[in-house]
């Protein structure tokens, strides 16, 4: 009878949710959680994309290391323990023993070699992680190094931090261990298991996918011979509702455990329900406004300097930015070595006015400002475009989807955008700088599209140099000032994206679920329990 319950309800909260069902709460040891799975094209961890699918690899996956939800220390996983040479040059990982796919194979260095080296032959969206640290693949045999079974070795290519390198392995995409024998099982025409990965899995995580079905639901089931602690939850159901209002009524009617993509007015309706919790935590990246420095007039640094003043910051973190991000001024996230507090700057029309008359443009000039359509993202800009206008710029807004937006950012055929990025999913300065200011090559034809600076046209020799040099700095006191120095200069010279708040994760859930964690970088469905 309880296997029965248990299946029904998955069957309802399957079907469609209008009219809602009506539903006890979800079983114990079942969690059903309601996200957005849009933005989830394929679940092979070579070719993934954004945050979402992160968390499901997450929970179906093991990568060498981890970083811990709380402090994002390195901490061990795959791997009991390393060594960094002395050099500096490499990282030795110890295996543990024992460990299995859920297929039953055995988890060797072998695998580890293969995974990494699969991520440089297929050369997809998670290769990038990699590539930008000189990794490549005529040298791939030996940079990824097995010495033993449980012995595996990686040479860094360039100089550069080991601990950098660590927390990318800590990420699912370019850290997931993979069964090579079970994925190459599945080739077909030289694809290394790819089609076979984009709907089914084969790693060593406390769960195992089950079921996909597109823009609808996810399946896993908890792999009974996971080398960790047995997980509480038998099944996770991710299901797919990106309305706001829907995850809010199931949610107070426990027919969900928890809601991944309210919108604020709901999260403010459920502050008042003490069987919900509302959790927010750091996240990573920026909400920011960027410009096109291939435009003259962005071009010019008492403009850039002018839109400084023409965000009305304190406005935008208390009446558009609850539960999406806090206000943030710098480029780098907050609690990363050398981060400096923010410059103070403020909305300022007269100042403004001041610098775009210094610049040529006393009566402003027209433009346009592309943002998503989408909160929070379009009613920041709409704030923006009422203060830009109150300094003679006229912007009109261009609004649409990711692709519109973000493509025209990566072609380099933008005026301003209002948009969200910058790095930190990794814990390291440098994962911000690459993302925000950093372009080794400013020519349209290096295509350097996951550089946002190169996106933006913006290239400083000089910065360049100084965020080469902070990265493989061995003092850390050292490497701490000179990070410190880099803030510094930047806000000198006036780069072309300006954060005005830093981003934030939040989620609602049931207060009956225990261990969750917010962070879709960090979500282990492992941990959680449910207490009746």
């Amino acid at each position: 009878m309880k296997h029965f319950i248990a299946a029904a309800a998955l069957g309802a909260l399957l079907s469609s949710v209008s009219p809602l069902p009506v539903l006890a709460d979800t079983p114990k040891d079942q969690l059903v959680v309601a996200t957005t799975l849009s933005n989830i094209l394929t679940l092979d961890p070579a070719a993934i994309t954004g945050r979402e699918t992160v968390q499901v690899l997450n929970n179906v996956y093991d990568t060498l290391v981890m970083l811990a939800p709380e402090g994002r220390e390195i901490k061990p996983r795959l791997a009991e323990k390393w060594e960094i040479s002395e050099d500096r040059k490499s990282i030795r990982f110890h295996l543990r023993k024992g460990v299995k796919f859920d297929s039953g194979n055995p988890v060797t260095a072998q695998d580890v070699a293969w995974s990494l080296k699969r991520l440089l032959v297929r050369n997809l969206a998670q290769s990038s992680f990699l590539k930008t640290r000189g990794f490549k693949l005529e040298a791939a045999d030996k940079l990824f190094v097995v010495e033993n079974e449980q012995t595996f070795v990686l040479n860094l290519p360039n100089p550069d931090d080991p601990n950098l390198l660590l927390m990318i392995l800590a990420q699912n995409g370019p850290g997931s261990i993979i069964d090579s024998k079970t994925v190459m099982s599945h080739e077909k025409d030289g694809d290394m298991g790819g089609a076979w990965l984009t709907l089914n899995s084969a790693g060593s995580g406390p769960f195992k996918l089950t079921q996909w079905k597109s823009n609808e639901f996810i399946i896993l089931t908890r792999n009974d011979g996971y080398w960790g602690q047995k997980p509480s939850m038998r099944r996770v159901l991710m299901r797919h509702l990106p309305e706001s209002q829907s995850q809010r009524l199931m949610l107070e009617k426990g027919d969900i455990d928890v809601a991944y993509s309210l919108q604020a007015p709901d999260l403010k309706a459920l502050e008042s329900d003490k069987n919900v919790k509302i959790e927010s935590v750091p996240g990573s990246g920026f909400y920011y406004l960027a410009v096109s420095m291939k435009d003259e007039r962005f071009a010019n640094r008492k403009v850039r300097e002018a839109l400084r003043y023409l965000i009305d910051y304190k406005g935008l973190d208390q009446a558009v930015m609850p539960y999406y991000g806090k206000l943030h001024q710098r480029p780098l996230s907050s609690g990363f070595m050398g981060s400096l507090p923010d410059q103070g700057y403020t909305l300022d029309i007269p100042k403004a006015k001041a610098l775009l008359a210094e610049a040529g443009y006393p009566n402003g000039f027209q433009t346009t400002l592309r943002v998503l359509s989408e909160d929070p993202f379009l009613k920041a800009a709409t704030a923006i475009q009422n203060t830009l206008a109150q300094a003679g710029i006229k912007a009109d807004l261009i609004s649409g989807s990711g692709d519109q937006i973000y493509g025209a950012m990566r072609d380099r055929k933008f005026e301003l955008v209002v948009g969200r990025g910058g790095g930190g999913q990794q814990p390291h300065p440098d994962n911000n700088l690459r993302s925000m200011v950093y372009n080794p090559n400013n020519s349209d034809d290096a295509k350097l599209t996951n550089y946002q600076g190169w996106r933006t046209s913006f290239y400083d020799e000089k910065l360049n140099k100084m965020i080469e040099a902070a990265l493989v700095e061995r003092d850390v006191a050292k490497q701490t000032k000179m990070y410190e120095d880099i803030q510094v200069y930047i806000d000198e010279i006036v780069p072309s994206i300006q954060p005005f708040s830093e981003v934030e994760d939040t989620a609602a859930y049931r207060a009956e679920v225990q261990g969750m964690i917010v962070s879709p970088w960090l979500s282990r469905f492992e941990v959680i329990i449910k207490k009746r």
